[in-house]
């Protein structure tokens, strides 16, 4: 599995502590120094199954000072993709890629249902 977070990120701290004390296997990818290609999102969005917005860090600064929550509406899901893959700090975190499965944000309820 791969948990994809930012180092800095409370709620990164606390999921890859708790993917820790569950004896969970996965490989760890700085987003910020990692980000994510559209292709990627792509992929991941799809086999969510969630809405495309989830992906978005909405209380992030960048998402705000770039006013997206106006923006995204008139957008493809291409171009949303394509803006996702620009900066790591758009992307909600953490994320955790399994094989047939991506967790979007930390729930620990949804996580442990996931992983159990």
């Amino acid at each position: 599995m791969k948990f994809i977070c930012y180092k800095k990120c409370s709620t990164c701290q606390k999921a890859k502590k708790w993917l820790e004390e569950k004896g969970i296997d996965f490989e760890e990818r700085p987003i910020k120094e990692e980000n994510p290609t559209a292709e990627e999102l792509k992929k991941w969005h799809e086999m969510s199954g969630l809405p495309l917005k989830k992906f978005f860090n909405t209380s992030g600064l960048l998402y705000k000072s770039m006013n997206l929550k106006d923006k995204l509406k008139d957008m493809t899901q291409e171009e949303q993709y394509e803006l996702l893959a620009t900066d790591g700090m758009l992307v909600k975190r953490p994320l955790l890629v399994g094989d047939d499965f991506v967790l979007v944000g930390f729930k620990e309820a949804e996580w442990e249902e996931k992983l159990q």
